[in-house]
Parts: structure tokens; sequence; C-alpha cells
């Protein structure tokens, strides 16, 4: 009777260990989140310091919403959950630009950006494969006369842009007739000087539409902006490391989904090829 006893009661523990870990694998919370045994010297080269400093920019509303000191949305979801997998810290610093980022990866102050992908920067830091893709966009003046995108690009048309931003290094090498007016802050030098256009992040710039009835809304797009994750140059094994991460990440539904919590929109990136 003793030996019946302690067999049921192995074979209970047995099944509700069982059906516990099965029930992990069916959370949807944890899709993305098994922890990868990484080697040492790409841990190393990813976190130098033993902290994963990631700057995270709160200038993009897309990638990135809340405070500075509470940062949350699809970057600092990818930044958190890249740390973890590492098994360090994350130390997140935010920024009200990309530009500002950037500067802050070459002064090495920070180990992770998340940029787009510009020719210009190609130099100084390592791209992933994109995780999304945004719209850049203009918003006109409706007594300008301007009524596409191609119109913009025209003697006489001053457009605002934030200093340092994917759409200012496409427009710096593309336009071949406006005047790009850069500033911190786009919206209010386009208001302030009464310029021509301002261009921007889609989702910024309907925004600030929507605040600004008398600012019309140009079909269409001007640029498609393919964001990706970044580190420093000549770190190859740290590289093929964050870009086969980016790819697990996007297959896996995590993009999609902590774009989805954030209440944002955006297209997750085809799988690189």
């Amino acid at each position: 009777m003793d030996t019946f006893r302690a067999l049921t009661i192995l074979s209970m523990i047995h099944l509700a260990g069982t059906g516990a870990a099965l029930a992990q694998a069916a959370d949807p919370s944890q899709k993305g989140s098994t922890v990868s045994t990484v080697s040492p010297d790409v841990v190393k080269s990813l976190a130098p310091t033993g902290t994963l400093r990631v700057a995270i920019n709160l200038g993009n509303i897309v990638l990135a919403q809340g405070t500075p000191d509470a940062p949350r949305g699809v970057t600092p979801e990818l930044a958190h959950e890249l740390g973890k997998r590492l098994g360090v810290p994350v130390e997140l610093t935010t920024f009200d630009a990309a530009g500002k980022s950037f500067e802050a990866m070459k002064a090495g102050k920070v180990d992770i950006v998340f940029l787009a992908i510009e020719p210009v920067r190609a130099a100084e830091v390592e791209f992933t494969a994109p995780y999304v893709l945004i719209e850049g966009v203009y918003a006109v003046r409706p007594d300008v006369g301007l009524a596409s995108n191609a119109e913009v690009d025209r003697h006489g048309v001053r457009i605002a842009v934030g200093k340092g931003a994917a759409y200012d290094l496409f427009l710096t090498r593309s336009l071949k007739h406006a005047t790009l007016v850069r500033g911190e802050h786009s919206f209010e030098t386009f208001l302030r000087d009464k310029l021509e256009a301002v261009a921007g992040v889609k989702q910024a710039v309907v925004r600030f539409v929507t605040a600004h009835p008398e600012v019309r809304l140009l079909d269409g797009r001007f640029m498609e902006i393919a964001q990706a994750m970044c580190l420093p140059k000549g770190r190859p094994n740290a590289a093929r490391h964050l870009a086969a991460f980016v790819e697990e990440m996007k297959t896996s539904g995590f993009v999609a989904e902590a774009i989805a919590r954030a209440k944002q929109e955006a297209t997750v990136a085809s799988p690189a090829n």
C-alpha cells in the first residue's frame, strides 16, 4: 500500500510539472523571451562595461513614447529583451532626436542605438536589417500652391526638418531646388518662420496637422524609413549576434506585438535575405 501511494504521489508531481511547463509554453507573453546561451566574448563586445547601454529616441513617437524616466514602446522593449538574453542589466538613455543618439554612440556613451539606415552613417555604425518601416511625409501651408510631394522641391520652398533626422539626411542628398531649415523643433520652426513645408515621420506630422487644421497633409510619402538596431563598427561577432536577434524578434511576432501594445502603426520589415 505504501509503495502504491508513493508511486501515485510521484505520478501526480510529474503531471503537475508537465502541466506547468505546457502552460508556460502556451503563454503568448513568453514569445521571444527564451534566454539563449551567448558566448562571453559576444556579451563583452555588445556590453563592454557589463551593462547594456542603449539610446532611446523619444523624438520618434512610433518607436518610443513615455518620459525620459520611463520610456516605453518597441525600442525600449527590444533593448530590455536583448539585455535579458545577454544576462546583463540594461541602462536606457533618452534623447529627443536621432542625431543626438548617433553622436552619443560616436562618443562611446552608449552601446546600441536605433537609427534609420542611412549611407552617411554606415562608415561609423553597423546596421542590422530593418525591424520596422515607417514613412516620411510633408505638411504644407495651403496658400503656397503645393499639391504633391514632387512639387515641394522647387525654388523658394523652405522645408523645416529635425536636425540630423533620417529625413533630413535623405532630403539633403535628394533635393535639387528647395531649401532645408534645420532645427531642434521643426514644427515650431515651421509655424514661427511661416515656412512653406515641414517634413517628418508620418505619425508625428498627422498629429501636428490634427492640432493645426490650417495646415494640409500631402498625400503619399516622399521616403520610406527603414529603422534598424546599430552598434559601432569593428565588432563583427557582436554584429552577427545583433542581426540574428533582430530577425528572431521580427519572425516571432515580438516587434509586431510591441508596436500594438504601444498603440502605434508601422510595418514590420520582412525577414532579411
